[in-house]
């Protein structure tokens, strides 16, 4: 699309038609409608300089301003350059040169040509091509600078709400507008003359001296924010601007903005805080523990010092019944004293106490003031007292660690007398932490009630093996980490009546107590049916099948029965085994190679009837079988169950000279497992014994 834009002709003076091809004005809409309104009430004016095209838009404000008569398009930037002072077009070129080669902004000072005491200042931004990068184009504002005589500078500063006033090179002011007269606390006449030094002894070795002492020297413009102590009790937002007559002051009363912005910070920092804490806490399923370290993580944040206690959940709620789990104090040479203290007081308690009054009612207990003689009245006389007085709180408040239903232990935060009570928003973050922490210990006390049944209920099930002639076995359990993950793994090493060994290893789908219980059904229903027919595997993994089928369908697990018997007069062992979709078990020999026994079936609770194979092998004396499930070699972050029977394997060739079964099952857990392994692990590890002579 072709435009037909106007600008003025330097040369001539007149206006000149200039054709561009794809030049746009600066955007315009209801918002650009508001800031030029707003930039009008300022006494601003707006440009926009596209570098493309060499084209500068003006408002009427700004063409005013330079001296330029307002026309309905741009100007072009040569044209315009003739109404600059020619000492200061270096300085506007400089401006363009550095938006150029990377300067996101913009400042400047100016004069028109034919005006030499009339300053302009302008700042702005500069606009990049999101695809090269490069600069496109200027925007910014221009206005009366300060640098401009004091009578101009009276004029435009007057009736402003910002508050304005001038110093001479010694020190007295020159100037003062009305704002500056209310936000001073000083009338025109007071001021004018006088020395801000005399007027206002607060500003001396302050920040105020140090900027104003700079600007003056240094010539270059200061800002900075600052406070002034009574009787102005406020802060304030300075531009100190050297002139040639002194220096010019702007400054703006932020006080409630400073307060906001506190606030605003004390909001994050409480945010902050809680979310901390309830990481820290959700990393620990150990009750202690989880509420031990809520008290460094509440020092300095809410408290000078801090003990966090823990309640005997079948005791009466009495003393005996409590003790303190975690404390710290913000100083390092007081937190002996407060772990002594921790230590005393319980026994020093009276039934009166601040701690027990929040246990019995669950409600928060502040005693805002004079609390080392207030706590001292519901101490027993001795080593508490003096500790107490030692550390001297002036405020404390104890805060009920509530779970569901039950009052599981108590914050207490204190305060020193250069600190205020808890109180407000502060109040109600340790409100917040303490909730969460109450029901993260309900949750560590649910986790060791759930781990200690399924634990009982799994070694409950999972016997000790019987004492063999022909061979050495040995058998672990490691639960999972969480309670939640206790399953359904399993293993069972019996006896036949006809003298045979059957060694079973299993694993129920799910990570629950229902799929302990479903495992020692099946465990229980595989021996029946084994002591009552021929010890034949794949015979025997059939019949279970049928058997979960009308007792527990729905029920899916894997299983490898492994009937062993000796042969021979040297010790060998015939072994025959199934499997059923389990992971296959590892025959460890006499020269140190670890194989995998292959050969599955369909998982037992799918298919039942279906045909299951039959594999057979001689063990000779001195190689081990290694029967596991899958928590032994699965790790979703090491490489899934393939990666895992490689690791197993080499393991195991690492341990072929190990002579024992016990200390090779030692070896395995050590190495292959973690330290919280996230599911429960089988293993056994059977050796055909040499023949005696």
């Amino acid at each position: 699309m072709e435009d037909t834009l106007y600008t003025e002709d330097h040369a001539s003076g007149g206006n000149v038609a200039c054709r561009t091809h794809g030049v746009t004005g600066p955007p315009s809409g209801p918002a650009d409608s508001y800031a030029q309104e707003a930039l009008a009430m300022a006494g601003m004016g707006a440009y926009h300089f596209d570098l493309t095209s060499s084209l500068i838009w003006l408002d009427g404000r700004a063409a005013e301003l330079l001296g330029v008569p307002q026309e309905p398009g741009p100007v072009l930037a040569a044209a315009l350059a003739g109404r600059i002072h020619p000492d200061d077009r270096p300085t506007l070129a400089q401006v363009v040169t550095a938006s150029r080669t990377g300067a996101d902004t913009f400042e400047a000072e100016f004069r028109t040509a034919g005006s030499p005491d009339r300053w302009i200042a302008t700042r702005g931004t500069a606009t990049r091509d999101e695809t090269r990068g490069h600069v496109t184009r200027l925007a910014g504002v221009v206005f009366p600078s300060v640098r401009t005589s004091l009578h101009h500078a009276a004029e435009l500063v007057e009736d402003l709400p910002t508050a304005f006033f001038s110093l001479s090179r010694d020190w007295r002011f020159s100037y003062v507008n009305a704002e500056a007269e209310r936000v001073l606390g000083r009338s025109r006449e007071e001021l004018l003359g006088g020395d801000i030094w005399e007027l206002y002894p607060a500003a001396v070795d302050n920040t105020f001296e140090t900027y104003y002492r700079r600007a003056m020297d240094s010539g270059e413009p200061e800002n900075f924010d600052a406070y002034y102590p009574e009787p102005l009790n406020a802060w304030y937002e300075v531009r100190a601007m050297p002139t040639a007559e002194g220096l010019s002051v702007y400054f703006f009363d932020v006080t409630e903005r400073r307060r906001l912005q506190e606030e605003t910070e004390h909001v994050a920092r409480r945010a902050e805080l809680t979310a901390a804490v309830t990481t820290s806490l959700a990393q620990t399923l150990d009750a202690e523990e989880a509420v031990a370290a809520l008290a460094r993580a509440l020092v300095p944040d809410l408290a000078d010092w801090c003990v966090v206690t823990m309640a005997d959940l079948e005791g009466p709620g009495t003393p005996d019944t409590m003790r303190d789990v975690g404390w710290w104090h913000v100083e390092a040479a007081e937190r002996p004293l407060v772990e002594e203290y921790s230590r005393h007081r319980m026994s020093a308690l009276r039934g009166e106490s601040f701690l027990l009054r929040t246990l019995r009612t669950t409600d928060v207990v502040r005693v805002p003031s004079d609390a080392t003689a207030r706590i001292r009245e519901v101490l027993h006389p001795g080593r508490a007292q003096e500790l107490l007085e030692q550390l001297a709180p002036e405020s404390v408040t104890v805060l009920p660690l509530r779970g569901r239903g039950r009052t599981l232990g108590a914050i207490s935060l204190f305060n020193g007398p250069g600190r205020p009570p808890l109180a407000g928003a502060d109040l109600l973050t340790a409100r917040d932490i303490a909730g969460r922490a109450g029901l993260v210990l309900d949750n560590a006390y649910l986790y060791a009630s759930q781990r200690g049944v399924a634990e009982e209920l799994q070694r409950s099930i999972l016997t000790d093996p019987p004492q063999l002639e022909h061979l050495d076995v040995a058998v672990r359990y490691v639960p999972a980490a969480q309670a939640a993950k206790v399953g359904g793994d399993w293993f069972d090493v019996f006896q036949h009546p006809e003298g045979q060994t059957v060694v079973v290893i299993g694993d129920v789908t799910g990570h629950d107590l229902h799929a302990a219980a479903t495992m020692g059904q099946l465990r229980s229903m595989l021996r029946g049916i084994a002591t009552t027919t021929e010890p034949d595997p794949a015979t025997l993994l059939t019949q279970l099948d049928r058997a979960i089928d009308a007792v527990a369908p729905g029920t899916v697990a894997t299983a490898v029965v492994m009937v062993v018997e000796p042969t021979g007069d040297r010790g060998d062992a015939l072994v025959r085994w199934s499997n059923a979709g389990h992971p296959p078990p590892m025959l460890l020999d006499g020269n140190g190679s670890a194989a995998l026994l292959a050969g599955t079936n369909f998982l037992l609770g799918l298919r039942p009837g279906t045909a299951r194979d039959e594999h057979r092998l001689t063990v000779p004396p001195g190689s081990t079988l290694v029967l596991y499930t899958d928590g032994l070699v699965e790790r979703r972050d090491a490489g899934g169950l393939r990666a895992g029977l490689d690791r197993l394997q080499e393991t195991l060739r690492q341990l072929r000279d190990e002579p024992e079964t016990e200390r090779l099952c030692d070896q395995l857990v050590r190495r292959l497992l973690p330290a919280a392994p996230d599911d429960d692990m089988a293993l056994v590890a059977v050796r055909p014994r040499r023949a005696a002579g």
